[in-house]
Order: structure tokens, then C-alpha cells, then sequence
């Protein structure tokens, strides 16, 4: 492309011989052979097109593939442009897991062109999350890399495992489609084999193409060889520094590779450039060397090479490693070069110490632009001062050029030089461009450029803004310079990042800086040199007579190619060719190729080839967990032409499993895969690779199936609030049932319902309720009865509950029955509903309805009253005695008079009749009731009993034919019939959902919602429930996959105790409809029915009740009700109950039985005797404890590494100390409880018991003096440290991984060791626990991070975010925290051993900072978002922001607003209800109080 991607317009029109290319591609497979910047991509967008619209409906994609990742934006955005297409960019940490089948799909299905890496695809063929027929055009961008085992080869294999009429069209694209002219017709040849595709170029239009990519001005330009020596440049050279110190060779520092790339930068660029390059990667190491070995701070802050760090600055080395002299003197060197070399160091403070007065000390560099203001171009090679000569000999005002060299650390270096040279200030900018290059620093010398890193400096390159070292002056006129790296690897040769593919500008100059080694590389590179007037320049040293005639075979042979691939003249390649002096390719032996096998997974279609083999093993390794102590896991291979493979001994894997021998090879290379080959097909066998092929997650797939293959819905549709039917007993039907209603034995009333509801007995307001069997009711005149009974009830409700009229239907009747059937008496429910407002007919009513009548002032409507005296001794006339409150008043009717006179209307008061003595009836609409497993009481009845007597004329008042039974139930029946349904509901979902035999209570409680209010929810269960989960899940899958590490069952147990598939099995088994999430307050009647609904059930009987609430209520009704089963059966009952519910626990069969153990013992070595009598528990079998104390850096060929046991001994642990909290603590939240436990169980805190209780560190089996350094320094620090300061501050303190490994392993060992039995496993866990957890407690401190959360959602900020950085920019590893808020770092970064420690002391300041009105990062002054957020604590917003949190559904993130935002709301949440609880528990106290203060005044009035 000739053009660059920003200044494309959105339609761009084809040329002519694009528009030949394309119609050519049309018929058949093609290669288009076109110059570099002839716009090829263009011409494949014309294609994408034409294949779109042609299979437009067939379910296939076009998949555009590239060689390089930074290739895959550019081309992407490009065909975005350019089409309307959907179009997906795939490659390396953009690209979705390989395990996550169900993104792939959605990937695919949602895209119509996927741009993306060669290896990506070939790894989505091999792991069958596509097939080549449902691919309708392949196109290859620089596909003349279609060979041997390059990933595109790969590809193609597989294109011709497709059959014929299933194949894609394929269209490849390359500038170089000839590799080798020395066998030009072979290397044509075999392209378009491989390809299956014919190459092809312009015929018809030359003329147009030669417009359009004219060739450049080629020149050679001699430079002088190097002199023997600089006699000019400062001595003593750093190298000479560095050499004397006699280093020692466990430091790991590569002096051979150093040195030989010291040799040939200081030949090809002088002693400065050699120089600069040995600072800077001995200040890299440096850097490496002590981020990998420093130990972990102390309390008053970390120590790092004087760096400031906490706000505290250090000033000496303290590295945790016997180096530490070594690295102070290499410090020193570097120290005292650093100003030499031009640095604003940010990654060191340097020593203070007094340099020596013989080291070269020149003027430092210019702040402003880093260039030398003393630097001599005597220090440089020939070669160098040449270049410059050229650069200054070819600069204009709009120049822009790229210089190709062969080694990366030259580039690197050359970029500097250049900025150095003062004749080119004002003239030059320049910067490296190299690629990705090795991972580790101690494989190479500068870790290769980031692909963000490579597109921006691209893109400033193409902006003309370079500006490398920041400096503030912007020069129009550039050079970038980019490395090129020729591996001769086996012969296999690798194009630079630059030459090929990347969008450049057309550049005035090109200079390959190094010789031009191969075909490919000459035409690529003059490609960038596109402009008419551009010149491509070829450095040669003098009189190096093959360097030049490799160029002019190169150049002369060019045309020649082109006419031959032109012209299909292949009879003309066989004279080309001379002069070229590339080496052979090794070929694979014909014989090799015929005799390999091809594997293919039948039920998936995974394919495993032997060019497959190797990488499927490396990424197996790589997954393996390790901690910075733990070298890298890799497989091993010797032999050479019959390879053996070692496999890593941390693979659990049986011994003849980690060895194998493969056959006899032809190639060294050839026996190395067919062993891969052979193991992985083993490793498949095991079930350590799944039938996709890849490390096993899960049995088939991560996404769609849990561990034991079992399909796990879909619920990303699933709405954050659902509408669902919950089970409802109370339905009106053709068939009713009463229910006989004894109170504390009497047997008066009953309730009629549509169900035959479950008996009970319960204690409610002092009284035993109990609820008998059904009988069924028979009706005489069934429509008048029915009426009869909706109105005798509403009638009561009215009266005694809401006090407000029903108009609906109700769905259960309360009704008087007779005494010797026990069926409903109508005619006394009759009687009462002729006067539904009462009757002022006293003729009836005498002293023996004291105490049992109920009646009502016609004033004060709604105010029940209970009839206690007739006082016929007194008249409305009569005086009231003094000290009443009638007293101020003549009579009692003067006293009504005044109190009932409203507006002027004066109520008739009668002058004579009796007076009446009353007492209000209370009303309790509330239906909350005591739950007897959480040892509640119901103390309501003590505030009824308080007597408010007083006096109200018998005219005055209505009276109603309810008697005391039926008032006395309406009095308790809100919660009767709570009670009712919650038991119904527990009962139904037991029988339905396959529930073994919970305790009744519990599983109400487990079913009962937050929002319910009921006086009790699940969230207590749901917390102890998630550890049952989890201990139950983790056996499972350590007994089930014994050949898989703890990195992927790790995996594993996320995936099978996520929140996702907690939610998907509660939908499958249709849980819903069994939860209880309705308020408990009966202000307005709850159980009634429309007219319309009222038909419905009564047509379809349906047992239902519409109910909304949110989707999180499923999961944590899954986890409440595993802790139901526990607490009511242990872990048995808990594997029966998560098996019924479907869950991966491998079925409900007790682990004792399940799980059996070697009968005989074997005995324990001397060096665990002490161990043993620490835990009080002696092992059967001394193989588990000896890998229970074995780190991986041990490497023991006859047991594995501690890491399994580990896994599982951290599910025990946890399960332990929530059982403990729980029991003691009743009335803890499920917050309290959580963050109790997660201050027990961190790492701190287990290490703690490790050192102290156990004496862990002193018999770990450990191979790293690191390691054995790290802990020897910490276990003082531990010893020191009481309980309560480690779990209370436990944040603080960051000891070596391994002392917590391994005492969870040690649990994890007697767990198994004790054939699973969880009760002696937590008895000896809690044994040694207990002087930790006697410190625990429901209100304990909270973290600087939870603080820092809670105190922000309370102040409404809802733009802030943690920052991570690295304190050292060479350095990958992020070690440093920032706090921002509305984009100001109010602090950081803040540097420490691991990021945690790092977030927790920048969030502590922040909040310091945050809060200091003073401060001009005061919160009040930076954010003005707290008004856009209410935080008011209302129950419904707390329960949408949990919801948010939901993982992993919506996972978040504190290093973005919104992710911060969503967790401090949920941190507040929990805190807001923990102190509600608190708040209602106080007031409860103080109501009871003062009910019971009120009581007593009462009495004593009543007596005087």
C-alpha cells in the first residue's frame, strides 16, 4: 500500500492491473507476486467482497491470516475500512483462551473476516474449535513463508486433509515468492505445492504497476574496516571495569554471549557503541538479579538500590543473596558511567561513594535532548562516521528514512549513538524498532520490543513526531532505525519486523546498514524505498569482494525472477541464480515425511501432528504453577537421532510416564517430534490433554461442560432480576381442605385452603400453635359457603390485621369450627357477616362476654378494642376521678365531647347508659417468626399483654360477632401462615429436588431470601456453604484426575464452583420456585388472588405465586443450602445434597468409602517424628508426608512436589475455620464472617502457624538458596509476631509462598492420609489453628483497601482506580501501585515485594491524602461526582450492586472506574449490613425495655 491507512479515503477505487490480479483470482487458487506498496491487500478486499456475497447464507467465515502480530491491526482496520463487513482481530493476548470453546464459537459466528496470526488459527484447526470447510477464503499475507514448519505450512496441511469440494479459495500475497534463486525453479515450485495455488502477476498493465511502485536509486557505498584501535576514546573502558572484579559464575551472567556481542558491536559501531551497549545490559541484569532474588521488606519499608520507595529513602543494598558485595561493586561501576552514557537513570539512585579519578568523566549530556555535547565521532567506527555522511548528504526538509541492521542490541544502540553525534542535532531523530525477541533476559541480551510499543513508535513514524528520550523539540526530518535479525537456526531464515508487511511511508532512504544475507530480504527491504527519488543504499566494507557480488547477484538475478513467474517461463530460472552464496536448506528426509502418523480425536476432529507435538508440550509445562524461587518447567530432550523426552517431575504423572524414547530418525529435528508425538499421545491417553487436545481444564470443554462432562447451560440471558413462579399452598380449588388449629392444646378454629398442607408445631407469642392433618370440606350450598368463607375472612383480616377493607379474593380462609365434626360453622360465620361493621345491639351481650368480646368506637374507626368491663356504676354523666385522664373535665361526656369534636361537628353523646371498660387490640401485621435453629425467640406477646385500659360510652361503640379463638388466631396468623409457606416450600423442594434429610429449619433458612426481611435469611448458610462447596468439589477432582497439577485443577474448581455454573445447575433443577423472598409486613394482604387469576387456578390447579427477585439469589441459595446439608448431616449428607443438585462432588457416596487407602502402613522417617507429635496425629503412610513438605525446586525423582496436597489442604483449612466462626458466632453477617475467615487463612497467618506451631521451615525439602534465604530471614519476623498482629496487620507482611504451601499441604496430606475422614482431619486442623483463631472475631480491622473502598462509596466518588506500574521500565514485572482519582495520582507509585503489599500501603496514604481538607488533592476539591450518586444504604440499590459484582459473569476490575466503583459498592453494602444488624439488635433490646418499663407504670395506675 502506497498510501498510508489514515489518509485512505472511504472508497478507494482499483487500478487496472489490481483489477487483472483480481479477476484472475476469481477462477482459482493464486499467489499474487506485486511489489512491495502495489496495494495486494487492496486487491484482497475486492476479493473478500466477491466471496462474501457469493456464500453469503452457508455459515462460513474468511479468515485473513498474517505472520506477524503486529501485522494483524493494521490489516484489520484496513479491511474494516474498506468493506461492510464484521471484521475480528485475533493474536496473542487479544486472542480468547484456547480452552474457552464457547467464545471461539461466538467469535466466529459473530464475525464474517477474522484477521489473526497463522499460529492462532492453526491451534483453533488443531483444537477443533474450527474446520477448514467452514473457512470460504483463506488468504495468506506474505505467504512465501508457506514452508517447512512454518505455521502457514501447518494450515495448509490441514487444507489438504479437507476434501476437494469443501476447500477454501486460497489467495496468498508476497513480494519475494522465489526464496532461494540458486534453485529458483524448485523454490517456485514448491510454493505453489504447498500453496495449492498458482503465483501470478501483472501482464497486461506493467506499465500502470511500474508507476506505481517505481524502483529506487540503488547505490553501494564503501566504508573503511575498522582500526586496529581508538587511541582517542577515555580509558579505563568500562569493560576493563567490569572484567576485574573476577565475578563469580553463580551470578548466571552469560559473559560468553556478552562478550561476543561486545565484540561485534565495537566492530561494527567503535568502542562507545560497544561501551553503551555493556551499561546497559549489565544495568538490565542488575535490575533482574535483584527483582528476582530481593527478600521481602521489613516494617519500615523495602530496600532497593537506594530507590524511594514508601516515601522512605533507603540508602543501602540489601538483596536477599549471598551476591550482595558482588551486585554493591557492580553498582559502583555502573554509577560512575552512568553520567558518561547520557542517562536520566530512572531506575537507580546512585551510590554517593567517590568515583576514581581515573575513570573518563566527560561534560553529561544535554537535559534537553540527551545528546553529548562533548561526544566525538573519533569514538565510533569508520562505519558509523559513513552513515553519517550519507544521512547528512540526503537530508531535506521532509526526510524520512530506515536503517536495517542484523542484531537487535545494535539497533538499540545505533538509535543512541546517532542522537549522540553533534553534527546531526537539529537534524535527527531516530528510534529502534526491533520485535518480541526472547522472554527471558537470561537467553539474550535486550528483551525485545512490546507490540504496543512497536505500533506506536509505526505510528510516530508515520506522524513525523518521533521524539525519542522525551526531549521538547520536534525536528520534521527523521530517521527510524529498525533491526533485522537473519537466524541461520538449522537453516532457517527469519525476516525482520520491519521488512515485511508493516504499512511505512515511503521512505527518501533505506540503508542496509549490515550485508544483505538472502533474496527475501534485498527485495523487502528496498520496498520501503518507494518514491521516484528514493535511494536504497547498501553499506559494503572495502574490499569485500563477496559481500558486493552476493548484492549485484541479487540485483541482476531480480528481473530474470520476475519475467519467469510473469511469463510462466520456468526453463529461464535454471541459469539464475549463480553467485548466490545462501546455504542449503536441510530438507526433511522423503522417508521421515512418508513414516509419520497423523492423530485425530475422533470424537472432536482435534488433530496432533508432529509439527504440533513440541508446542502442545511447552504450554502444557508452561501452565504448571511455580513461584519466583521455582525455575521454569520445560520439557527435555537429548539423543540425536532417537530422542528421549523427560518430562517435568512436577507433572503428577506415574514414573514410566515421564520418560520417553522415540524412534530412529533421519534428522535430528524429525526425532525430536516424533518423541513429542509420542508423549503427547500418552499425555491424551492419561487425560492430561483433553480429547481437544489441550492441558485439560475440564473433562471436554471449560465453558459448556463441568468437570465430569456434564453440559452446563447458557445463562448469559438470564436477567439480573427474574420474574418467577414460586411454590404458593394457598390456591382456591375445586377441592378444599380444612385444617384444624389448636392453640396451647384447644382446638377451635381452622384453615381451609386449596392444599393439603403440611402439619406443624410451633411456638408463636408464648402460645404452641400446632396445624393437624386435612380434612377434606364438604359443601351443602357450595357457591353460598365459598362466598361465606371469603367473607368471614376478609371480615377478619379487616378487623384484626390491615384495617383496611379486602377486594380481591382471598387465597386462604380462616374459619370457627364445630366442635364435634371439625368442619366449618357457617351459621356462626354467617351471623358475623350479616354485621360486617358491627352492632350497637347490647341487649345481648352480658358479663360473661368480658374478655372475649371485640368491638369498636364509631369515632375512631379501625381501632379495634377488646370489651374487658360493663360499668353499669357509672354513666356518661358521672365525675371522672382526679389523676385519670378525664379528670380536668365535670363528666365524662364532657371530656368526649371535647376529644371528638372535629370541624365544628359536636358527636352525639349519649347522657345516660352504661360505660364500658376497653382495651385496645393489637394488631401484628408483621409475619415474622422465631426460627428455632438459630435459637430465636418470640417475645411479641410481652409488648400485647401490656394493659391500656380505659373508658368509652356503650352507645358510642359497635360490637362484632368474632369470637376470642378466631381474634386470638387473626392475632398470630401473618405469621402462621409464613411459617406455613416457608415449610410447604422446604418441603416440596426436598421432595423435588432430591434433598436428602436437611433439618427443616435449616432449609427454610437456606430458602430464604435477604429481601424477604423475614428475620433471617441465607447469607449466614451461603457463606459456610461456599467452603463446603469448595472442599467438596477440590476431593473430587484431586481423586478424579490424579494426573493433573494443581494449575489445572485449579481451573477446574473455578469453573465448577463458579457463580456461573451455580446459577446454570439452580435453573436446571428449576430452584427458584422454592425460595421465599416476599416481605414479611402485612399492611396489605399478600395472600390473594384477581378474578382473572382466580379462573386460571382454578382451571389448571397451578400451585404457583408470581415473585421477582435477583439472580444472585440462585447461587447463594445453592451454596446456603450445602450448608444447610452440613451443619445438619456433615460432609456425607453435603455430598448427597450438592450431587442431587448437580454438582461436581462424584456422586453422594461418603468419601470413606469412596476413597480407599493401602491397608499397610509404612513407617515414618526420624526427621517427621516431631512433626507428628506437633499435630497430635500419626501418619499411615510416610510417602504423603514426605511430599507434603517437598517444594518444587526440590526436583525429587521419586515423589512429586507438595503442590496437590497443597490445592487440597487450602479447601480443608478453609472449610475449618468457617465451621468455626459460624458455631461461634451466631449472630455474625456473612460479611463479618468472611473477612474473619480471610484474615485466618491468608498467608501471613498460615505461615505463622507453620513457623510457630509446627517448625515447618526447619524439615521443608527445598533445592534454591533463595529460597532457603527468603525463609531463614523471615521465620525471625514470624516468631516475633503475636496472632492478633497477624491478623489484624497480616497485610502487611508478604513471607516466602512456600512456609503457607506447606502447611497447607500438610493438612492436605492428613486429609487423605486419614482415607477422608473430615472429622479427624478438622480436629487436628483445629488443634493447630487454635491459638490463631482464639483471636479471631466478628469485627475485626479492615484492610487500607476496603477502607479506602467503603470510605470512597460513601462519598459518592465514582471515578477512581488503582494504577500498576514497574518500577524498574525494563523490566516486565509490576511491583508498583498509584491511586487516581478523576485522573490526578494522589498517590504513587508505591513500590513493594508484590503488588498486593503495594496497593495496600498506596491505599492507606491515599485515604491520608484524601481526607486533609489542607491538601490540594482533597476529595472535596478534585471530585464533583458525589452528588450524581446517592449512597443512602437502601436495601434494593445494595442488592443491584451485588448483583454487578457477580463473578464471573461481569468480572471487574480496581484498575478501572467502574470496576473500583462496583466493588467498593459491594464492600459497602456488606458493611452497611453488618452495622444494620447491629443497629436493629440495639433497638430491639431498647423497644423491649421500654415495652416492659411501659407495663409496669400501667399496672400501678391500675391499681390506684
Amino acid at each position: 500500500m502506497s498510501d498510508l491507512l489514515d489518509q485512505l479515503s472511504e472508497t478507494l477505487l482499483p487500478r487496472r492491473y489490481q483489477e487483472e490480479i483480481f479477476c484472475r483470482a476469481q477462477d482459482g487458487n493464486v499467489i499474487a507476486a506485486l511489489d512491495t506498496g502495489s496495494g495486494k491487500t487492496f486487491i484482497s478486499t475486492l476479493l473478500i467482497r466477491w466471496i462474501s456475497s457469493r456464500d453469503f447464507g452457508l455459515g462460513k467465515v474468511i479468515v485473513f491470516l498474517v505472520p506477524k502480530v503486529a501485522l494483524v491491526e493494521q490489516q484489520g482496520d484496513f479491511i474494516a475500512k474498506q468493506t461492510p463487513l464484521r471484521v475480528a482481530k485475533c493474536y496473542g493476548a487479544m486472542a480468547i483462551d484456547l480452552s474457552d470453546r464457547g467464545k471461539w464459537r461466538k467469535e466466529f459466528e459473530g464475525a464474517d473476516v477474522l484477521v489473526m496470526t497463522a499460529q492462532i488459527f492453526l491451534n483453533i484447526i488443531t483444537h477443533s474449535h474450527w474446520s477448514m470447510d467452514k473457512v470460504s477464503l483463506l488468504v495468506l499475507d506474505e505467504c512465501h513463508h508457506c514452508r517447512k514448519n512454518h505455521a502457514y505450512n501447518g494450515i495448509m496441511r490441514e487444507y489438504f486433509q479437507c476434501p476437494s469440494s469443501q476447500r477454501p479459495k486460497i489467495f496468498g500475497m508476497t513480494a519475494s515468492p522465489i526464496w532461494n534463486p540458486k534453485d529458483a525453479v524448485e523454490s517456485l515450485a514448491t510454493l505453489e505445492r504447498n500453496m495449492d495455488a498458482k503465483v501470478i502477476a501483472v501482464r497486461e498493465h506493467l506499465e500502470e504497476l511500474s508507476d506505481h511502485s517505481p524502483r529506487p536509486t540503488e547505490i553501494i557505498i564503501e566504508y573503511p574496516p575498522p582500526p586496529e584501535a581508538y587511541i582517542d576514546y577515555p580509558q579505563p573502558t568500562l569493560w576493563n571495569q567490569l572484567d576485574v572484579l573476577n565475578l563469580p559464575v553463580e551470578l548466571e551472567i552469560p559473559w560468553d554471549k556478552i562478550h561476543t556481542r561486545y565484540e561485534v558491536t565495537f566492530n561494527g559501531l567503535g568502542p562507545y557503541g560497544a561501551e553503551l551497549y555493556l551499561y546497559t545490559e549489565m544495568k538490565q541484569r542488575l535490575v533482574q538479579l535483584l527483582q528476582s532474588s530481593r527478600g521481602d521488606e521489613d516494617d519500615h519499608g523495602l530496600v532497593f538500590m537506594g530507590m524511594e520507595i514508601d516515601g522512605q529513602h533507603k540508602k543501602e543494598i540489601s538483596p536477599s543473596t549471598q551476591f550482595e558485595p558482588e551486585l554493591r561493586q557492580i553498582e559502583a561501576v555502573l554509577s560512575d558511567y552512568a553520567s558518561f552514557f547520557g542517562e536520566d537513570d530512572p531506575d537507580f539512585s546512585w551510590s554517593s561513594g567517590t568515583s576514581s579519578s581515573t575513570l573518563p568523566h566527560p561534560p553529561s549530556p544535554t537535559s534537553n535532548n540527551n545528546n553529548n555535547t562533548s561526544f566525538s565521532l573519533e569514538w565510533v567506527s569508520p562505519k558509523i562516521k559513513v552513515l553519517v555522511d550519507i544521512l547528512l548528504m540526503r537530508y531535506t526538509t521532509t526526510f524520512q528514512g530506515i536503517i536495517f541492521v542484523e542484531q537487535r542490541h545494535v539497533a538499540a544502540v545505533l538509535a543512541k549513538v546517532l542522537l549522540r553525534v553533534p553534527q546531526l542535532r537539529g537534524i535527527v531523530k531516530s528510534a529502534e524498532l526491533i520485535g518480541h525477541g526472547a522472554a527471558s533476559v537470561a537467553k539474550t541480551q535486550l528483551k525485545g520490543m512490546a507490540l504496543k510499543t512497536q505500533q506506536d513508535v509505526v505510528k510516530l513514524f508515520r506522524d513525523k513526531e518521533i521524539n525519542l528520550r522525551e526531549s521538547p523539540f520536534f525536528f520534521g526530518h527523521l530517521v527510524l532505525v529498525v533491526f533485522l535479525v537473519i537466524e541461520f537456526c538449522g537453516k532457517v531464515i527469519a525476516t525482520s519486523v520491519a521488512e515485511e508487511g508493516l504499512d511505512f511511508p515511503a521512505c527518501d532512504l533505506v540503508v542496509r546498514f549490515d550485508p544483505i544475507q538472502h533474496m527475501v530480504g534485498y527485495v523487502q527491504s528496498r520496498g520501503r524505498a518507494r518514491h521516484r527519488t528514493s535511494t536504497f543504499v547498501i553499506m559494503v566494507q572495502q574490499h569485500h569482494a563477496a559481500h558486493i557480488a552476493r548484492y549485484k547477484a541479487f540485483s541482476e538475478s531480480e528481473p530474470e525472477l520476475k519475467r519467469v513467474y510473469q511469463q510462466y517461463d520456468l526453463e529461464e530460472l535454471k541459469t539464475l541464480g549463480e553467485g548466490e552464496e545462501e546455504e542449503e536448506e536441510e530438507r526433511d528426509d522423503p522417508a521421515d515425511l512418508a513414516e509419520r502418523e497423523r492423530y485425530v480425536v475422533l470424537n472432536t476432529g482435534a488433530i496432533l501432528t508432529y509439527n504440533t507435538s513440541i508446542s502442545l508440550l511447552n504450554h502444557l509445562c508452561s501452565l504448571i504453577p511455580r513461584d519466583r524461587f521455582t525455575p521454569a518447567h520445560l520439557p527435555k530432550y537429548s539423543g540425536d537421532f532417537q530422542a528421549t523426552l523427560e518430562l517435568p517431575l512436577s507433572l503428577p504423572l506415574p514414573p514410566d510416564k515421564l520418560v520417553f524414547a522415540g524412534p530412529l530418525k533421519r534428522s535430528k529435528k524429525e526425532a525430536k517430534r516424533a518423541v513429542a508425538f509420542m508423549g503427547v499421545k500418552a499425555l491424551h491417553c492419561l487425560n492430561v490433554f483433553d480429547d481437544y487436545l489441550l492441558p485439560a481444564k475440564s473433562s471436554s470443554g471449560a465453558d459448556t461442560e463441568d468437570a465430569d462432562g456434564r453440559a452446563i447451560m447458557d445463562v448469559s440471558d438470564v436477567p439480573d432480576t427474574m420474574d418467577v413462579l414460586v411454590r404458593d399452598p394457598f390456591v382456591i380449588a375445586p377441592k378444599m381442605w380444612v385444617h384444624p388449629i389448636s392453640i396451647d392444646g384447644k382446638r377451635t378454629v381452622g384453615l381451609v385452603a386449596g392444599t393439603r398442607l403440611p402439619q406443624l408445631d410451633i411456638v408463636l407469642d408464648g402460645s404452641r400453635v400446632r396445624l393437624h392433618s386435612a380434612r377434606r370440606v364438604v359443601f351443602g350450598d357450595e357457591k353460598r359457603e365459598r362466598e361465606m368463607l371469603h367473607s368471614f375472612t376478609k371480615l377478619g383480616i379487616w378487623w384484626c390485621i390491615t384495617s383496611r377493607p379486602i377486594r380481591v379474593p382471598v387465597t386462604c380462609f380462616l374459619v370457627p369450627l364445630l366442635e364435634t365434626s371439625l368442619t366449618p360453622d357457617f351459621e356462626t360465620m354467617e351471623m358475623a357477616v350479616e354485621n360486617p361493621w358491627g352492632t350497637y345491639d347490647w341487649s345481648g351481650i352480658s358479663d360473661e362476654d368480658c374478655g372475649r368480646l371485640m368491638v369498636m368506637n364509631n369515632r375512631e374507626h379501625g381501632r379495634p378494642l377488646l370489651l374487658r368491663r360493663i360499668r353499669r356504676d357509672l354513666t356518661p354523666l358521672s365525675k371522672p376521678p382526679e389523676g385519670s385522664r378525664e379528670g380536668n373535665f365535670a363528666s365524662y361526656r364532657d371530656y368526649y365531647l371535647h376529644k371528638y369534636t372535629r370541624k365544628g361537628v359536636v358527636p352525639e353523646i349519649p347522657l345516660e347508659g352504661p360505660l364500658i371498660e376497653v382495651q385496645p387490640f393489637p394488631r401484628h401485621p408483621s409475619g415474622l417468626y422465631p426460627l428455632a435453629s438459630l435459637g430465636q425467640e418470640d417475645f411479641s406477646h410481652l409488648a400485647s399483654s401490656v394493659p391500656n385500659v380505659y373508658l368509652l360510652p356503650q352507645a358510642m361503640c359497635r360490637w362484632v360477632a368474632l369470637s376470642k379463638p378466631i381474634y386470638q388466631t387473626l392475632h398470630i396468623w401473618p405469621k402462621l401462615l409464613h411459617r406455613i409457606s416457608d415449610v410447604y416450600r422446604a418441603e416440596s423442594g426436598r421432595m423435588e429436588l432430591g434433598l436428602p434429610p436437611i433439618q427443616l429449619d435449616r432449609l427454610v433458612e437456606a430458602f430464604t431470601l435477604p429481601s424477604a426481611n423475614a428475620g433471617f435469611s441465607n447469607q449466614r448458610l451461603e457463606t459456610l456453604g461456599d467452603s463446603v462447596l469448595k472442599l467438596s468439589t477440590v476431593v473430587h477432582l484431586f481423586n478424579r484426575f490424579p494426573h493433573r497439577h494443581e494449575g489445572q485443577l485449579d481451573i477446574l474448581r473455578r469453573n465448577s464452583v463458579s457463580n456461573r455454573t451455580l446459577l446454570a445447575r439452580a435453573k436446571e433443577n428449576g430452584l427458584e420456585h422454592f425460595l421465599t423472598g416476599e416481605t414479611q409486613s402485612f399492611r396489605t394482604w399478600r395472600y390473594v388472588v384477581s378474578e382473572e387469576e382466580k379462573a386460571v387456578a382454578e382451571s389448571t390447579l397451578s400451585r404457583y405465586a408470581q415473585r421477582r427477585f435477583p439472580r444472585r439469589s440462585l447461587q447463594d441459595c445453592m451454596e446456603a443450602t450445602l450448608g444447610a446439608s452440613f451443619l445438619s448431616g456433615g460432609i456425607d449428607m453435603a455430598l448427597k445434597a450438592g450431587t442431587a443438585l448437580g454438582l461436581a462432588f462424584g456422586g453422594p457416596i461418603p468419601w470413606s468409602l469412596r476413597y480407599s487407602r493401602n491397608p499397610l502402613s509404612s513407617p515414618i522417617p526420624p526427621l517427621f517424628i516431631g512433626l507428628q507429635d506437633a499435630l497430635g496425629y500419626e501418619f499411615h503412610r510416610s510417602e504423603l508426608l514426605v511430599e507434603a513438605i517437598t517444594h518444587p525446586s526440590f526436583r525429587s525423582a521419586i515423589t512429586s512436589s507438595y503442590q496437590r496436597l497443597e490445592f487440597l489442604g487450602d479447601a480443608l483449612i478453609d472449610l475449618v475455620v468457617m465451621n468455626y466462626l459460624f458455631t461461634k458466632f451466631p449472630t455474625a453477617t456473612s460479611g463479618q464472617l468472611s473477612w474473619a475467615r480471610s484474615r485466618a487463612v491468608c498467608a501471613p497467618a498460615l505461615a505463622s502457624v507453620a513457623v510457630k506451631r509446627l517448625g515447618l521451615h526447619q524439615i521443608l525439602l527445598i533445592n534454591n538458596v533463595e529460597l532457603s534465604m527468603a525463609a531463614s530471614k523471615y521465620v525471625p519476623v514470624l516468631e516475633e509476631t503475636s496472632n492478633e498482629s497477624i491478623v489484624n496487620n497480616g497485610w502487611k507482611h508478604d513471607p516466602p509462598k512456600a512456609l503457607s504451601d506447606v502447611f497447607e499441604s500438610v493438612m492436605g496430606a492428613i486429609l487423605v492420609d486419614s482415607a477422608y475422614n473430615y472429622e479427624k482431619a478438622a480436629a487436628v486442623a483445629e488443634f493447630v489453628l487454635e491459638d490463631l483463631l482464639t483471636v479471631l472475631s466478628p469485627n475485626l480491622p479492615r484492610d487500607p483497601v476496603s477502607e479506602l473502598m467503603i470510605w470512597t462509596a460513601r462519598a459518592g466518588c465514582r471515578k477512581m482506580s488503582y494504577r500498576k506500574s514497574a518500577s524498574n521500565p525494563d523490566s516486565k514485572r509490576n511491583d508498583s501501585i498509584s491511586v487516581v482519582v478523576h485522573d490526578v495520582v494522589v498517590v504513587g507509585p508505591i513500590t513493594a515485594g508484590n503488588l498486593s503489599l503495594a496497593k495496600g500501603r498506596a491505599s492507606e496514604q491515599a485515604k491520608v491524602v484524601l481526607q486533609d481538607a489542607q491538601s490540594d488533592k482533597y476529595l472535596g476539591r478534585i471530585c464533583n461526582c458525589a452528588e450524581a450518586m446517592e449512597v443512602d444504604g437502601d436495601q434494593s440499590a445494595t442488592e443491584d450492586d451485588i448483583d454487578d459484582v457477580d463473578e464471573p459473569l461481569k468480572p471487574l476490575d480496581d484498575e478501572t472506574e467502574e470496576g473500583f466503583a462496583a466493588i467498593a459498592r459491594f464492600k459497602l453494602s456488606e458493611a452497611a449490613a453488618s452495622q444494620r444488624k447491629l443497629e436493629e439488635e440495639e433497638e430491639d433490646d431498647e423497644d423491649f425495655l421500654d415495652e416492659m418499663e411501659q407495663r409496669e407504670v400501667e399496672e400501678v395506675m391500675a391499681l390506684l
